[in-house]
Formats: C-alpha cells, structure tokens, sequence
C-alpha cells in the first residue's frame, strides 16, 4: 500500500431506509464485522476481488485479498479504533490482477466500511496546491474572506460552482449561472458522480443491522438526485468543516458528470479545516 491519508469524517447522516442499502456505480462497497468477516457489499463487487458478492457474505475479508494488502488494511484499521476519521490508501493493489484501487476506510455503527474506487496514478497533485490556496487568504477580512474561500475551493476542486455557508453567510463563485440556486441539503452525499447513474444494491437487500448510509459513495436518493438535475447539477462534493465554534459547509457542483475521486475529497477537507481557522482568527479580531 503505497500512502495513506487520515482526516475528519463526515457528520452522520439521517438516511431513508430505502436508499441505505444502495451505493454509486463509481466504487465498491464491503461493510466488515469487527473481527474483519463481511456483511455485506456491493452488488458489483467482483470487479473489485474477482468474486461473487454472494460467495463473499460471512467470510473473512483474508480469503479474497493479497497477504500484503490486507496486512496494510489491519494496519489502518488499528489506527482508526476508537476514533471516528476517515482513512485513505491509495494505488492499492487488492488481488492477483494488476489493477490499483484507492480506498477509504472507515468506523460507522460498530462495522468497518472499506470503499474502493479505480486509482487515479497521480497521487499528490490536489495536495500539492493546498497550502497555496489557503495562503492567498491571509489578508482578506469578513465577506472578502469568504468570497476568497469559495473561489479557492473551486480553483482546488475544478468544480462550476462552489456555494459556502457559514452560519447565517454566505458566498459563491460560479463559472456561470446554473438553473438553479444551491441547495444545501444534508439529503445530498459527501460524493455524487452522476445524478443519472444508475445504482448499485449491497447485498443482502434486507439488512437489519447496516451502517451503509455512512459511506461516503452512498446513493443518492430519488428526491435529492431529481432537486440536483433541477439546478443543472450532475456531480457535487460536499465538504463541511467545524474548528471549535465555527462551523460551516462548502458545496461543489458540477454540470457534468465526474468519476469520484477519495484525493480530491481528502484535499478539500484539508483546504476546508485550514480556511476555518482563517475564518476562526477573522471572528477573534472582530
């Protein structure tokens, strides 16, 4: 396993029973016991681990992935135990075949949430760029600042439109005007990468005990995907950031579709965290 990130994770969402069990055709999705036995995962999963989500149900994770890998896994694992981040490896390499995965990792309601999603190959580049971003704010104040924070967040993230909230406030910066406003809803994912894709059941279908709706590729529901392709939405990020009192959230959108990406997602929670300190410091000096 090549580099692992561990950052915040998102705050828990309320999620309607008939969406909980469903994940974006854009990654996989295995939910694990403790003890590392699946529970559940995605209807696609062989394309991940070359087996049937079937034959993987109440077997140990070990049976389908490399010695190395799954080594490596444990090792995140442990790092994660009693927190609530979110961990992420990338350029994995899972099994026998050549393919790279980055993965997020991650503690949800007692079981261990393991997404994975086709590698990028460029590892560092969104990183590279954050500290820069966030410096090019040291001498904005008030509204400025906010203004400052939205634009960067969509330079970072490549987005159309980047809408922030914070309390009462707001900003936005947009390459043009979309159908319709922003609506920041906490029904929308962390990560949406076509509001007309077709989903992805987890099996088992019927599951008393899941904590699916914590994935951060979770589906996303009928209701908010159809309010997305309203405002002229077919891919967004959410980023919300909370540093002692200031608490706020960054919406990215985009009109068209975009293949999910756990990197960009992890730099633009770090851009976020760092621009609520800016925004922290703005507040103490009045």
């Amino acid at each position: 396993m090549s580099d692992v990130q561990e950052l915040r994770s998102e705050p828990a969402v309320t999620e309607r029973a008939d969406t909980a069990a469903r994940i974006q055709p854009g990654g996989f999705f295995v939910e694990l016991s403790l003890d590392w036995i699946v529970r559940r995962a995605s209807e696609n999963v062989h394309r991940l681990l070359g087996q049937s989500h079937v034959t993987l149900i109440d077997e140990p994770l070990g049976r389908f992935v490399q010695s190395q890998a799954l080594h490596d896994l444990r090792n995140l694992f442990s790092r994660l135990s009693g927190t609530t981040g979110i961990a992420r490896a990338y350029a994995v390499r899972l099994t026998d075949d050549p393919d790279l995965f980055d993965i997020a990792f991650q503690l949800r309601g007692g079981r261990v949430l393991l997404e994975a999603i086709p590698s990028e190959g460029a590892y560092g580049e969104c990183f590279g760029t954050v500290g820069g971003l966030i410096a090019g704010l040291a001498d904005n104040r008030g509204q400025s600042l906010l203004d400052g924070g939205a634009r960067r967040m969509r330079a970072l993230t490549g987005h159309d439109r980047v809408t922030l909230i914070y309390g009462d406030r707001r900003a936005e910066s947009s390459r043009a005007a979309f159908a319709g406003s922003s609506e920041m809803t906490d029904d929308v994912p962390t990560i949406v990468g076509d509001t007309e894709a077709e989903p992805v059941a987890i099996f088992p279908r019927q599951s008393a005990e899941t904590s699916a709706q914590g994935a951060l590729l979770r589906c996303c529901d009928a209701t908010a995907a159809e309010a997305l392709r309203r405002e002229g939405v077919r891919a967004s990020l959410r980023v919300p950031f909370s540093v002692n009192d200031v608490n706020g959230e960054f919406r990215c959108d985009s009109r068209v579709p975009r293949a999910p990406s756990f990197e960009l997602h992890a730099a633009a929670e770090l851009f976020a965290q760092l621009f609520a300190l800016r925004l922290e410091i703005d507040q103490l000096k009045g």
